[in-house]
């Protein structure tokens, strides 16, 4: 077989609906592991960790925040429920991660989590670009507003049916 036709059966196979919504399960799952371990970890050491923010100059109210966003849109993006909304917050909380604590590029550890830090973002970006697939909360939500509006648009219909054969008494 030659590259061409590997990259075909690939695109193919990448393409199938549920193929690509499993695709995005994982990929969704694995992104929130992430945040939702550090946010977890970060909360049940919860003075420690604030004590240590402190000295990097982290405040108490921005530190709660980290937490609330770690944990809030870790849970957004693992369930799938304002996927993209979650990935975008935590995109832009990987940029500002990076550009404000990652830049003594000297340092390869440092130089390490700053990369580590653009490409979890770009990550959240392509999430946020794609959202969250079949297997989602989003996904479920949709379908029942979609219902609703459907069934909204029936009624006004059957309404408007019943309002021209209604018997009009002359006043």
């Amino acid at each position: 077989m030659i590259p061409t036709e590997i990259i075909e059966k690939l695109h193919a196979l990448a393409t199938k609906p549920y193929v690509r919504d499993a695709a995005l399960l994982a990929g969704r799952l694995l992104l929130a592991l992430i945040f939702l371990h550090e946010g977890v970890t970060l909360a049940a050491h919860f003075a420690a960790a604030a004590k240590a923010m402190a000295a990097l100059g982290v405040g108490m109210p921005l530190f709660i925040a980290t937490v609330a966003l770690q944990l809030g849109a870790g849970l957004s993006i693992a369930t799938g429920l304002l996927t993209r909304p979650g990935a975008v917050g935590l995109g832009l909380f990987c940029l500002a991660t990076a550009m404000l604590f990652h830049t003594n590029f000297a340092s390869q550890n440092e130089l390490l989590h700053f990369e580590k830090d653009f490409a979890i973002a770009g990550g959240m970006f392509v999430l946020a670009a794609a959202g969250a697939g079949r297997f989602s909360l989003d996904w479920l939500l949709a379908g029942y507003l979609l219902q609703r509006r459907r069934d909204k648009e029936m009624v006004a219909a059957l309404l408007a049916v019943e309002n021209q054969f209604a018997v009009r008494l002359p006043v």
